[in-house]
């Protein structure tokens, strides 16, 4: 439930920019990698590259990426992050650790304490589920 509270409000950040919550994840992996092909870019968000494939026209609507074919290979698709997509994945990134760092020091050091020694499993469990998540139609 609290994982959730957080996904949920990290997600609001990013539709202050326009951006649902799945685009937002989208720009910032694309951002990350600067040139992703859209299978691998599909693969690692755990979607279909069907719905990958339209969710990235709406950032390129947006002139957040670009597209364009494998210069070794015609039949696969490159996103290319575009400058402003920098940018706005960086104003998203600046905004959450904003937020997050807002709420932290609210908390008392044995809950800090608590967190920090909580990171491990938990960076330990996302990396298990992402690696054994099937995709999402």
């Amino acid at each position: 439930m609290a994982l959730g509270r957080i996904a949920r409000s990290v997600g609001r950040s990013a539709t202050d920019e326009g951006l649902t919550r799945s685009q937002s994840l989208l720009l910032t992996t694309v951002a990350k990698h600067g040139t992703i092909g859209v299978r691998e870019l599909a693969e690692h968000e755990g979607l279909n590259p069907t719905m990958c494939s339209r969710m990235v026209g709406k950032l390129e609507e947006a002139q957040l990426v670009t597209r364009s074919s494998d210069a070794g290979d015609k039949r696969v698709v490159r996103i290319h992050i575009t400058p402003a997509g920098a940018r706005q994945s960086d104003e998203l990134r600046a905004r959450r650790t904003a937020m997050f760092a807002r709420h932290l020091a609210e908390l008392d050091d044995d809950r800090l304490d608590a967190l920090h020694d909580a990171l491990p499993a938990l960076e330990a469990l996302g990396e298990r589920m992402c690696r054994g998540r099937e995709v999402r139609e």
